[in-house]
C-alpha cells in the first residue's frame, strides 16, 4: 500500500516558519570555574613562568612568521632543526624568493607537509614584497591575506613579536580548554572567544604562552602529569591521574560561572 505524497508547502508558508523560527547563534559556554578560581590559576602559571615565550627560533618578524607556518601539524623542535641552516641564508622574503621552491624544500624536507608548505612559503614571500614592502604586517587582517598564514598563525605573530593581546588555539589549548573545562567550545574559534571571556584581563598577554606550555609539558593528551600539575588542586577535569591534596588557597564553595 502506498502512501500519499504529503501536500508540498507553498512559499509563503516556509517564508512565515523562518520568520517564526529565527536561527539562534549558539550560546557561549560557561567556564566552570569562579572568577576568583580563575584568577588563582593564572596567578600561579605567572609565578612559574613570568616571561613565558615561544619555544620557535627565529631572527625577526619574517623569520618568526615563517616558523610559525612550518609548525602547522609539526613540533617547535623539528622545524627549529630544519630552520637553523634555512634562516642563516634566508632572513628576508627577497632572500627567502632567491632559494626558491625547490631550495626551500630541500631544507624543511623533515617538516609534515613539507611540499606544500615550501610552496605557501614562496607565495607568502611574492605577496609580502608585492604588497607590503617585504615587511610582516602588524594587524590580523593583513597577515591572514598572506598564503599559508590562518587565524592561529596570525594570533601568535600579534602576541608574540607585536606584543599585542591575542590567543591562539593550537591543539594544546583546545585540548586544555575543553579537558579541564576552562573554555569549552567545539572549534578553535568558539574556545579562543570563551578564553578571551574568561581569562581575567591582567593575564591575557601571556596567556596563550602559559597555556601551550602546560599542555605540551604536563596536560599531555595521552596522559596528563597530574602530579606535576600546579593547578591540580584547582582543576575539574573529570578524570584525574593522581591523588589531589586539598586547594592551596581559600576559595568560594560554590563555583558560579566566571
Amino acid at each position: 500500500m502506498f502512501m500519499k505524497n504529503p501536500k508540498p508547502q507553498s512559499s509563503t508558508q516556509t517564508l512565515k516558519k523562518s520568520i517564526a523560527a529565527p536561527r539562534r547563534k549558539p550560546a557561549l559556554a560557561k567556564s566552570a570555574y569562579s572568577k576568583a578560581e580563575v584568577e588563582e590559576m593564572f596567578r600561579r602559571f605567572s609565578v612559574q613562568r613570568p616571561e613565558p615565550t615561544t619555544e620557535l627560533e627565529y631572527i625577526n618578524a619574517f623569520t618568526l612568521l615563517i616558523a610559525v607556518v612550518l609548525s602547522a601539524q609539526a613540533t617547535d623542535a623539528g622545524v627549529n632543526k630544519a630552520t637553523r641552516k634555512l634562516f642563516q641564508i634566508a632572513d628576508t622574503p627577497e632572500k627567502m624568493l632567491a632559494l626558491g621552491e625547490d631550495g626551500v624544500r630541500e631544507h624543511i624536507k623533515t617538516v609534515n607537509l613539507f611540499r606544500n608548505k615550501a610552496k605557501n612559503v614562496i607565495a607568502l614571500c611574492r605577496r609580502m614584497i608585492d604588497e607590503f614592502g617585504g615587511e610582516v604586517p602588524g594587524n590580523r587582517e593583513d597577515l591572514m591575506s598572506l598564503p599559508g598564514v590562518g587565524r592561529k598563525t596570525a594570533n601568535v605573530m600579534l602576541t608574540t613579536f607585536f606584543g599585542e593581546i591575542a590567543l591562539a588555539v593550537d591543539t594544546h589549548i583546545f585540548r586544555i580548554a575543553n579537558r579541564i573545562r576552562l573554555a569549552p567550545g567545539k572549534t578553535p574559534d568558539e574556545v579562543e572567544q570563551n578564553l578571551l571571556r574568561t581569562i581575567p584581563k591582567h593575564y591575557l598577554r601571556h596567556a596563550h604562552h602559559w597555556l601551550i606550555l602546560h599542555g605540551r609539558y604536563v596536560c599531555k593528551a595521552r596522559r596528563p602529569e597530574c602530579e606535576h600539575c600546579i593547578i591540580a588542586d584547582l582543576c575539574r577535569a573529570p578524570e584525574k591521574t593522581c591523588d589531589i591534596p586539598a586547594p592551596l588557597v581559600e576559595l568560594p564553595s560554590q563555583h558560579a560561572p566566571a
